[in-house]
């Protein structure tokens, strides 16, 4: 066998092709066989055997292309076959493939199929003979004829055969990697690359996890001939579905508590991130698959997954693509939270699609994601975090002021995406060592450098950051310091942020303590106000966590300091002694600003009580710093009146007068700081029996100037209520304007004293312990005050000047909340006699009421009340829970009582702010504590009716049927009895309340229903009061269905109420709705446009849905998504909702609506309908084109409602609002009166109310060419519904005409003037147009 072999290789050499072909023609087929198998098998010679072979099997005849043909069909299975050294099996292929295109036709196509045979039965597992496959392919193709079953065949459509049952047969998934590696050299058609892209990409699922890398790099690379976006799609949807699978197998793993992984997680992401890497990489190479997956991810927002999401992240750190995909992503997330509100807001959208799938979810999943060594991702992610931020945190308000008290939860699309920025920052954070430095050091820099604009979300984030990694931050400490040194420059909210974030880090790092210390000293010499208000509030916020040894526990920390991975014993006796001596060299640097301006002197005067509830061991120091303060402006002499210096209170620059010393609040933290501690002893000294002497000592001075204090509140109490007004040089005739220097005084000094009067009423009041005598001694304070507010009241609205907003109250939060108790609920037969004293006032009980209103506002606005415990969240809401019952109880038992018609009307008002109260409790506790509305109200008393469950929204619905009693007895009473504002107030509570309400409940369908029963019934002409209903009716019914049909019930009313365009026309009379009459018309009007303008809201969106949805069906799977005769639920809703819609427009674009708001309103209504149904026939365009389908008969439908009913209308509707323009906007006397004395007022008026009539006519006309279009698409004539307009053509109304000159000139003939006027008309009809 050798032998042959040698001699087929010496005949080669030696040149004789005829002894050669002699030779191989003496050898049979087993023989040559045999000798390359073992020439192979033993790798020698075996290549120059081959070259032998072919060179005497001359290609021309039928013996050697034979001869050709059975070596090759020898070779692919022996080079497949695994036995040959890899370098053998290479040169074999090698030389045939240097020989294919010799072969023969016939031959080639017997070759192809032995390679698609052994692909199918799986014989291609080495794939080292595929590298030949192309070379015959190609081969194959460029020859003319060949016979395929009965016929002919070219090489072209041979080959596509070919390719066709190949890729339609089954792989065997060992393969599937050689088998894309080889069609990359096959050339393809782009039909038969989509095909073979579908086919690797259904392989995918059959093979292990670990080759798909290989894969996806192997398809990437095929991918540069074409079908990158399917490509793309396909390697993110499989692993999409692998997140999912995922997911669900660990929800039922821990259900079952048992492992059911087909996949391990670590290994899932391991290779996903892999995957990334080998796409990046691609798109890096080439820019047009970047651009295609780009493109792709805008079509597909909603097909997003935490893989593309990574993916996207990664694609980012390509610099030409970087700001492309945040802006991506940003629209992403934004449109993403937008969607999820309009669903949420509208039971239709909800009942019409499934659950919206939140993008903010899929982010976070990445995050989470991204532990699994995706360093590629983190980057991104740091940046996304803080786009995020930037761009949707809270933006200044006008003239650069932020507003106080940040929302505590996130309501608003923009809210949402801002603190997901901060979710994927704090995670990240947490998660990844490596960029824990960059994200601290961006958010510093921003807390330094953002001064013009709120950072209470990086404030948040910040604080959140130390809770989380306490001693992560102290290795980077270096930071910090660097930032305190901007202190002095920062807006004071920022500091007070920011000192309460580290907070936690001071106690346990002592260089981050003492460079604070160093840059509050320098602070407090800082010429900047706000730097020396920076120290007192840094100091301050040290004083109240550095707890001095003894002092007692406080319960009520506002602030939770401890964390806990900070463990560090703050108790211990070195601690104690140092930090006492930490506290007094502080409060030392404090009472420098004693003698500094008004603002300054305040804080400290409203963060002491604090310091001294944390802190009480420092109460002496406190104390003294405090009392010697007073007695600066305390007159010892006991005969003198008044008993307060208010002279050095005030100091002047120039000709300007400025408040020095805030006396009131002095006066007030004096009070608030002695009773706290008098309660202290009080309680101590009940449990100890005997004390220490050196304790005994520190007490006598402690009661030392205890009872000093007492005797000079004593005194002023005294003094105060003799001093009459002109001792403190105000009186009746005393100048109170702002404009003078004077009155400027005589403000501050009545602000001053109205304060201390404050400030004594609550003192007596506490000290009294229901003494009927000294109630009397606090009614005589009271009607001081009160003489002083009511003159200050007068003075002021006199004024030319903007009368200024009534003082801040002094009373702090928790004495309100205690004082309406007694007054209207303390039935305690002792104090009876006492508290009729109080009670028998009625100025005093209204003050009472109005001063909780006034501190409700302040916490709904800034989140805080002035006073003591007004930062404490707790207490506040104690005091909120009530003050909330206290008001119930008033408002809804009183009614009952019969009261003289002297008190009526005071009752009422008294009535209506018990009201004001509760709509400004419930709304403050849906914005600041939204999660605690149920306990609120859990905590009032409830009469025996409301045993029935403690079912939250049972409770919640006992009182909505309260509120719901009460408006129901305002509108029994008949329209004299009427009262309007507490009518108005009892709505809005009822709409805060039944927010609470879930919209799937009875309790929510009840009140719907009595909410539309109402709107039938009342009939009462104000329109306020009207409005206010009709904005909860709608509210409510947006919840519970779509409101078109209530729209067009509304619209009927209005049109029968206000009457038709064409006088001859009588509207039938038709009363749905009585809460629509000739008053409250206009008004109704509006609210249901702005209805309107809402519905067209959610069906555009609905069309822009649809709109993406087919384009992306379009480009992915290029299939009809709808079935024939069945039309898309989405489609039909949308064209049901537009038909109902141009009924309604129907009726109210024939009601003669007064010019101004409401028919400017109607024009632009109207032209944005005509544009959604623009768009309407726009995507029937669009699936016309693609999926030549007949046009559902409702759509017919409405293009026939919209052509017969409403255009006609409009163009009706557009000459009448032309001609009551021109006759003066109506009947109105005195417009007419106007008009006359000039016409430039009416003319500007004109314009202004006419501009939307050339919009709505060009809207209707961009229908009307679409439409014709959509016909000649369709085949269905829909202009046969249309009937053309005439509003183009230039109208001269010649009586119209006639008139309006002979009014306008009497002097000149009317013939004249007419000539004159009669040619520049058109020209400006025209321009209009």
């Amino acid at each position: 066998m050798k032998a042959d072999m040698d001699k087929i290789i010496t005949l080669s050499d030696r040149d004789s092709p005829a002894e050669l072909q002699k030779y191989l023609s003496s050898l049979t087929d087993d023989q040559l066989i045999t000798g390359i198998t073992n020439g192979a098998l033993k790798g020698k010679k075996v290549g120059a055997t081959i070259k032998g072979i072919f060179k005497g099997s001359p290609a021309n005849s039928t013996e050697g292309s034979d001869r050709r043909l059975l070596v090759y069909q020898h070779c692919i299975p022996l080079c497949e076959s695994g036995d040959l050294q890899t370098e053998v099996a290479a040169d074999i292929i090698g030389l045939l493939m240097l020989e294919t295109h010799t072969l023969s036709g016939p031959s080639l196509a017997q070759l192809a199929s032995l390679f698609v045979e052994a692909i199918k039965v799986g014989k291609m597992g080495s794939g080292k003979s595929l590298e030949l496959f192309p070379t015959v392919l190609t081969a194959l193709s460029a020859c003319e004829v060949l016979s395929y079953g009965k016929g002919e065949l070219s090489g072209e459509e041979y080959k596509k055969q070919l390719i066709n049952s190949l890729c339609s047969s089954r792989w065997d998934p060992q393969c599937v990697i050689h088998l894309t590696t080889m069609f990359r050299d096959v050339p393809l058609s782009s039909e038969e690359l989509r095909f073979l892209v579908e086919k690797v990409l259904r392989m995918f699922a059959k093979l292990d996890l670990q080759e798909i890398p290989p894969l996806v790099y192997q398809l990437l690379l095929l991918s540069a001939k074409g079908c990158k976006k399917q490509v793309l799609d396909g390697i993110i949807s499989y692993f999409k579905e692998q997140d999912v699978r995922q997911e669900e197998e660990q929800k039922d793993g821990e259900s079952l508590e048992l492992e059911v992984q087909s996949i391990p997680q670590d290994q899932l992401r391991h290779v996903e991130g892999t995957v990334i890497l080998h796409i990046v990489f691609a798109i890096r190479l080439d820019h047009e698959l970047g651009r295609e997956f780009l493109k792709s991810f805008k079509t597909s927002y909603g097909d997003l997954c935490p893989f593309s999401v990574a993916l996207m992240l990664s694609v980012a750190r390509i610099q030409r693509y970087e700001e492309q995909v945040f802006d991506l992503l940003k629209g992403a997330i934004i449109k993403s939270f937008k969607d999820e509100q309009l669903q949420q807001g509208s039971k239709f959208l909800q009942d019409l699609l499934p659950e919206h799938c939140s993008v903010a979810q899929m982010i976070l999943d990445t995050v989470k994601n991204s532990v699994f060594g995706w360093d590629h991702v983190t980057q991104g992610l740091v940046q996304l975090g803080f786009c995020l931020m930037d761009a949707f945190g809270p933006k200044p308000g006008p003239f650069g002021k932020t507003t106080e008290g940040s929302a505590t939860i996130a309501r608003t699309p923009t809210q949402q995406a801002c603190k997901l920025g901060g979710q994927v920052l704090l995670q990240g954070f947490k998660m990844h060592e490596p960029i824990r430095g960059e994200i601290l050091e961006q958010v510093l820099n921003r807390l330094v450098t953002k001064t013009a604009s709120p950072v209470s979300h990086y404030l948040d984030l910040f604080s959140d950051i130390v809770v989380s990694a306490p001693m992560i931050l102290l290795e980077s400490s270096s930071k910090l310091t660097e930032t305190f040194d901007h202190l002095s420059y920062l807006p004071l909210a920022t500091v007070q942020g920011l000192l309460k974030a580290v907070q936690p880090l001071l106690k346990v790092s002592m260089s981050l303590k003492d460079a604070l210390i160093l840059v509050l000293r320098k602070a407090m010499f800082s010429s900047q106000l706000d730097g020396r208000k920076s120290a007192v509030t840094g100091f301050l916020l040290l004083l109240k966590n550095f707890k001095v040894l003894g002092s007692l526990a406080s319960s009520q920390c506002s602030q939770a300091i401890s964390s806990s991975q900070v463990q560090v014993d703050v108790h211990s006796r070195y601690n104690s002694a140092a930090n006492e001596a930490f506290c007094l060299e502080i409060l030392s640097s404090l009472r420098r600003c004693l003698s500094q301006q008004a603002d300054v002197r305040l804080m400290l005067y409203e963060g002491f009580y604090d310091v001294l509830r944390r802190n009480s061991q420092l109460a002496s120091s406190i104390m003294q710093t405090l009392f010697s303060q007073l007695r600066r402006y305390y007159e010892p002499e006991q005969d003198l009146l008044p008993p307060v210096k208010l002279e050095p209170c005030i100091t002047a620059h120039g000709d300007q007068v400025y408040l020095q010393e805030p006396l009131a609040h002095l006066v007030s933290c004096t009070v608030h700081c002695l009773l706290w501690l008098q309660n202290l002893h009080r309680s101590t000294n009940r449990n100890a029996d005997n004390s220490d002497d050196d304790e005994g000592e520190e007490e006598e001075e402690e009661e030392g100037y205890q009872s000093e204090l007492q005797t000079i509140l004593e005194s002023m109490t005294r003094r105060m209520i003799k001093s009459e007004l002109e001792d403190f040089e105000l009186d009746k005739s005393a100048e109170f304007s702002m404009g003078s220097s004077v009155g400027v005084k005589n403000n501050i000094y009545a602000v001053l004293v109205m304060g201390v009067y404050e400030v004594l009423m609550e003192y007596n009041f506490i000290k009294a312990n229901y003494s009927k005598s000294r109630f009397e001694e606090l009614m005589e304070l009271f009607n001081r005050y009160h003489k002083l507010s009511e003159i200050l009241r007068e003075k002021s609205g006199k004024g030319r000047l903007p009368s200024h907003k009534t003082p801040r109250s002094l009373l702090s939060l928790g004495f309100i909340s205690t004082l309406l108790t007694v007054l209207f609920r303390d039935s305690t037969q002792s104090r009876e006699e006492a508290l009729s004293v109080l009670r028998a006032s009625g100025d005093f009980v209204r003050y009472a009421v109005s001063v909780a209103v006034q501190k409700i506002q302040q916490l709904e606005e800034t989140g805080h009340t002035d006073g003591p415990d007004g930062q404490n969240t707790e207490r506040t809401f104690r005091f909120l829970c009530d003050m909330t019952s206290v008001l119930i109880w008033r408002y809804t038992n009183i009614p009952s009582v019969v009261e003289d018609a002297g008190k009526k009307e005071k009752r009422s008002s008294l009535s209506q702010l018990c009201l004001e109260g509760l709509l400004r409790i419930f709304t403050t506790c849906q914005q600041r504590f939204p999660d605690r509305m149920a306990q609120l109200l859990s905590t009032m008393d409830i009469s025996e009716e409301a045993d029935e469950s403690d079912d939250n929204t049972e409770m919640n619905f006992f009182y909505i049927r309260q509120f719901q009693r009460a408006l129901f007895t305002q509108l029994s009473g008949g329209e004299d009895e009427f009262n309007s504002k507490e009518a108005q107030l009892l709505v809005s509570i009822l709409s805060v309340l039944s927010r609470q309400l879930k919209p799937s409940s009875k309790q929510f369908v009840q009140m719907i229903t009595w909410t539309v029963k109402i709107c039938k019934e009342t009939s009462f002409e104000d329109s306020a009061f009207s409005k206010g209903l009709l904005s909860l009716l709608f509210n409510l019914h947006v919840l519970y269905k779509s409101p078109v049909s209530l729209l067009l019930e509304l619209c009927q009313d209005i049109h029968s109420q206000r009457g038709d365009i064409d006088p001859e026309v009588e509207v039938e009379k038709q009363s749905h709705f009585a809460i629509v009459n000739t008053k409250t018309v206009t008004n109704a009007a509006l609210l249901v446009l702005s209805q309107v303008d809402r519905v067209l809201d959610e069906v555009d969106w609905l069309i822009a849905r649809k709109k993406s949805q087919t384009l992306f069906d379009k480009s992915g799977s290029g299939e009809a998504t709808q079935t024939a005769g069945q039309q898309d639920p989405i489609e039909k809703a949308v064209t049901l909702q537009l038909g109902t819609l141009l009924t309604a427009l129907n009726e109210l674009v024939q009601t003669s609506l007064l010019p101004g708001n409401c028919t400017i309103t109607l024009l632009r209504e109207l032209t944005r309908t005509y544009n959604i149904l623009t768009t309407l026939v726009k995507y029937y365009i669009q699936v016309c084109t693609s999926q030549h389908v007949a046009l559902p008969a409702r759509f017919e439908k409405l293009v026939k409602l919209s052509g017969s009913h409403l255009t006609p209308q409009c163009y009706a509707f557009i000459i009448y609002a032309q001609s009551g323009e021109y006759n003066g906007g109506g009947a109105d006397d005195k417009k007419k009166k106007k008009r006359n004395d000039g016409n430039t007022i009416t003319s500007a008026k004109l314009q202004r109310e006419t501009t939307g009539i050339p919009n709505l006519i060009f809207s209707i006309e961009q229908y009307e060419k679409y439409l014709i279009t959509l016909s000649k698409k369709s085949k269905v004539n829909l202009m046969q519904y249309m009937k053309l307009s005439t509003s183009r053509d230039f109208r001269i109304n010649a009586n119209t005409l006639d008139a309006a000159l002979q009014e306008q000139d009497n002097a000149e003939e009317t013939t004249e003037s007419q000539d004159v006027e009669e040619t520049p008309e058109p020209k400006q009809k025209k321009r209009r147009q």
